[in-house]
């Protein structure tokens, strides 16, 4: 290679600002290849917009924290004077996002393949807590029905020593982890039994899964989680109570309130089969009204409420609610937006990280 320019001066961005380097740039006439042995050394060579991964990382933190890639410019510029407009902080928190999820994806396919040497002979007491629940995210990418939303689905693992319990006898969860993923449950299930190997699953003696009753968080978790104690949500389940009511007595209060009201104290007290009794048979109902005698039959062994209140089990999926807004709402559902899949899980992935705080696993991974 001949020399083909001394010296040239190029600026990059770094976490201690924009700075002015000099370095030769080689260039070969016959294959017509160039490059920077310098721009290698300092770690830039194969980084777009000459940016350090240091002012990546950064840069990708601001872009998933922020309502907006151009909310992140504007703040990265007031903070460290430096102006990276809004669309390279948007390829910058992809590309993070996406060799994060890659790394993930590999790691948890690994953990599904080896489910079956987790070791259940020493399990300690305590009980590890699992939570699944999905939400929707607005793409640009039609499916045969002509829909732009896909399925985000979250899990959300802890332990009852991960708790504060409140004077009120609410609770501070102070560890967890989540994991986001926009796709089948059957490619699911290697993300939620990653994350619940590593918060204990296999060591703690009781598992419990909190749910919205949706078949296919069922089905999965009664493959990789076979002797889970699966709690349909309460919430849930007064909902649709409430909903069936609310058809029932024409949208009546003074009838369906009381109504509803009842039926759920005597699903807490563990009243099931009567009310099963009390309920018709073969009711013809609209659309988006369940039939309440079938929904109860058949989550019949996952609202024992009373029971599980008397183990110290959460009944309820405040907190994978409560992850949804974190994770997807704050970020991915401002007005407006639509995603690309692969960019839509790039962010998923680094949201889910920061709310676990584990962003220091992405930095290490990604310098490394």
């Amino acid at each position: 290679m001949r020399v083909q320019k001394r010296g040239q001066e190029i600026k990059i961005k770094t976490i201690s600002g924009e700075i002015a380097i000099k370095r030769t740039y080689y260039y070969c006439r016959e294959c017509g290849n160039g490059e920077c042995p310098y721009d290698e050394e300092i770690g830039i060579d194969k980084l777009p917009h000459k940016i350090t991964k240091e002012m990546m990382l950064e840069s990708a933190y601001y872009g998933q924290n922020q309502s907006s890639f151009k909310d992140a410019s504007h703040l990265i510029k007031r903070a460290m004077g430096m102006e990276i407009n809004a669309e390279t902080i948007r390829e910058v928190t992809e590309m993070v996002g996406r060799k994060t999820f890659e790394k993930d994806e590999e790691r948890s396919k690994e953990t599904l393949s080896n489910i079956q040497k987790i070791d259940t002979t020493r399990q300690k007491e305590g009980t590890l807590y699992i939570e699944i629940d999905g939400a929707a995210v607005n793409t640009r990418v039609e499916d045969k029905n002509g829909s732009t939303w896909r399925e985000n689905k979250t899990v959300m693992v802890f332990t009852d020593k991960d708790m504060i319990k409140r004077a009120d006898e609410s609770h501070i969860i102070t560890k967890k982890e989540y994991a986001a993923y926009i796709g089948s449950s059957e490619e699911f299930k290697a993300f939620v039994l990653d994350v619940a190997v590593r918060a204990g699953y296999g060591n703690i003696r009781n598992v419990v899964l909190i749910g919205d009753g949706a078949a296919w968080i069922r089905t999965m978790c009664e493959e990789i989680f076979p002797y889970a104690v699966q709690i349909l949500d309460l919430y849930h389940l007064k909902e649709n109570i409430y909903t069936y009511a609310k058809h029932k007595f024409g949208g009546d209060a003074g009838k369906y309130t009381p109504f509803a009201e009842t039926i759920i104290k005597k699903i807490e007290d563990g009243k099931i089969g009567e009310v099963l009794d009390s309920l018709p048979n073969d009711e013809k109902l609209p659309s988006g009204i369940v039939n309440l005698k079938t929904y109860i039959s058949n989550n019949r062994d996952k609202i024992n409420y009373s029971a599980y209140r008397k183990n110290g089990w959460f009944v309820g999926s405040g907190a994978i609610e409560s992850a949804n807004k974190l994770i997807v709402q704050r970020r991915l559902k401002q007005a407006g937006m639509r995603w690309s899949v692969e960019g839509a899980q790039a962010l998923l992935t680094l949201r889910a990280k920061v709310e676990s705080n584990l962003w220091t696993s992405v930095v290490s991974d990604f310098i490394a």
